[in-house]
């Protein structure tokens, strides 16, 4: 279990076993997320867009889909 202790001034350490999981290196960012009750830390990204490319590639494009469904809705009288 990886614990860290609030300093006086609010700062938290990131435990060593972690930061080397997620590569997290001197002056990277990171988010904080509050949900249910609960506080997330969420590594930022380096270069968001350039590590978003390609996550939607897939085999069929996403327009041809569309199109064809939308053929087959005036098909069927929708």
């Amino acid at each position: 279990m990886n614990i860290s202790t609030v300093s006086a001034k609010g700062w938290v350490v990131i435990p060593k076993e972690l930061r080397e999981r997620f590569g997290l290196k001197k002056g990277d960012k990171v988010h904080f997320v509050e949900y249910g009750g609960t506080i997330a830390v969420v590594p930022l990204a380096k270069n968001a867009i350039k590590d978003c490319a390609g996550m939607l590639k897939g085999d069929t494009s996403l327009l041809e889909a569309l199109l064809k469904s939308r053929q087959e809705d005036a098909a069927r009288g929708r």
